[in-house]
């Protein structure tokens, strides 16, 4: 690592320690320095890491230029807050100066009133492009599109693009290529930058694009844009209509902020959360939300507990069955979960379809068969060794295979059953496998234990 990449991260998180051991000390006097210091995406951070009334000190702090470009970096819940506390007049400061798309973000968050205000102070050229983006759902490429984009034709020379870029005085932020369009605006290609800067000036555009980078459709969903830039490598990309028309860009940080929402939804949503849920919210509005898959999850341990009932005399006369009863669980849950994470992120990265389902049932049943009888058998042998009974050592081996089999075949299909019904397979596809393999391995285990041993 050099010297400047060491320095780098832990200059950014001493800031943010010293932040925080100022707020909680109460020793003000630094923190405006400290917190022009940062960047919009570091105030960001701080403000979702603290409690209510340090935030609202933080906030009135900001440099009231900087609100807007913290805001667009705020997650919904927090920045609703905020902008709860906000009069028309901030918001409607904070919103000028905003890249298109991030304004498009933010202004679906606003009260009617400010969003025409907002409207008002933009340039009809500015309305355009907000409307366009707007146009788009926000997890798709159209929604995710800035509209500021540089686009040159194939018959011009390399010197003519230069002068009118010394022209027009700056180029859009992360920009690596020009887009080439015909008359008609259509896509063609990419002009990267370098190309531009090292081939002979005299050459036309067209001699030196690059033809072979697809435009991505205006209706492709956020997961693909972000697989399409991680399979092609790509910094920027064109968003193009149903006729090929240039409708915009897409740059690597949308993706980035993509990545990290797809990367949170599935563990957030498991365990019951919203994606964007405050830490730092009220006790009452995360004890509402939270209660609701407590209940359900309630109710799924009492279908559990009603099957365990239904062998109560078994387990009064064959105490080794109640013993045993966990580890039948344990080992399908284990199995299920493991086969239920990969289906599901199989869903996510578009490798599971119609097409393969079956292939795959019939892989992860006969894993979860294998498996099954490897660890039954390792079971089995220890309760023969602990009880001394080869008829409870042979119920518990028969138990566990029939519970890590039925596992493994729940695994695979209720998260294709969920997406068909379009529920979120990460949302309810755990509770659902927790209740089948606690069900059937209950079943099992007792229900052997009835017919050979009662």
């Amino acid at each position: 690592m050099t010297d400047h990449a060491a320095q780098t991260k832990p200059g950014r998180e001493s800031r943010l320690a010293a932040m925080h051991a100022a707020l909680a000390g109460g020793s003000l006097g630094q923190a405006p320095r400290l917190i022009r210091s940062m960047h919009p995406a570091e105030i960001a951070h701080l403000v979702e890491s603290l409690p209510p009334t340090q935030r609202e000190l933080v906030w009135e702090m900001l440099d009231p230029d900087l609100a807007g470009d913290v805001l667009v970096e705020l997650t919904d819940e927090v920045r609703d807050g905020l902008l709860g506390e906000m009069d028309a007049a901030e918001i409607v400061a904070a919103a000028e100066g905003l890249e298109v798309d991030d304004l498009a973000d933010l202004i679906g968050d606003l009260p009617e009133a400010v969003t025409q205000q907002v409207l008002r102070s933009m340039d009809q050229q500015d309305r355009e492009r907000l409307s366009a983006v707007m146009g788009y759902p926000e997890d798709s490429a159209g929604g995710l599109m800035n509209t500021d984009t540089v686009s040159v034709r194939p018959d011009v020379t390399l010197e003519v693009v230069l002068r009118y870029l010394r022209m027009r005085g700056e180029l859009p932020d992360k920009t690596d290529c020009l887009f080439v369009v015909n008359r008609e605006d259509h896509y063609l290609g990419v002009l990267p930058v370098t190309r531009l800067l090292t081939d002979d000036p005299e050459g036309a555009v067209g001699d030196v694009m690059a033809t072979d980078v697809a435009g991505i459709a205006a209706e492709t969903s956020a997961a693909t844009v972000a697989r399409l830039f991680e399979g092609r490598d790509l910094l920027s990309a064109a968003v193009v209509a149903p006729d090929g028309r240039l409708l915009g860009r897409i740059t690597i940080d949308d993706v980035v902020d993509v990545v990290r929402e797809q990367a949170e939804h599935p563990m957030l949503l498991a365990a019951g959360l919203e994606d964007e849920e405050d830490v730092f919210a009220g006790v009452r509005r995360s004890a509402r939300r939270r209660a609701l898959w407590l209940g359900i999850n309630l109710l799924t341990a009492f279908l559990a507990a009603w099957v365990v009932g239904l062998f109560e005399a078994t387990i009064d006369r064959i105490v080794a069955l109640a013993v045993l009863m966990p580890v039948v669980a344990s080992m399908g849950g284990v199995a299920g979960t493991q086969t239920v994470t990969l289906i599901i992120r199989g869903i996510a990265l578009g490798q599971v379809e119609a097409s393969n389902a079956r292939w795959l049932f019939f892989k992860e049943l006969s894993v979860g068969a294998l498996n099954g009888v490897a660890w039954a058998t390792v079971v089995a042998l220890a309760t023969w060794a602990w009880f001394g009974t080869w008829q409870i050592a042979a119920i518990i081996f028969a138990a566990i295979v029939i519970n890590v089999a039925a596992a493994a075949m729940a695994g695979v299909l209720i998260p294709l059953a969920l997406r068909r019904l379009r529920i979120d397979p990460a949302l309810a596809g755990g509770v659902i496998l927790t209740t089948v393999t606690d069900v059937v391995g209950f079943a099992a285990l007792l229900g052997l234990g009835t017919i050979f041993l009662t």
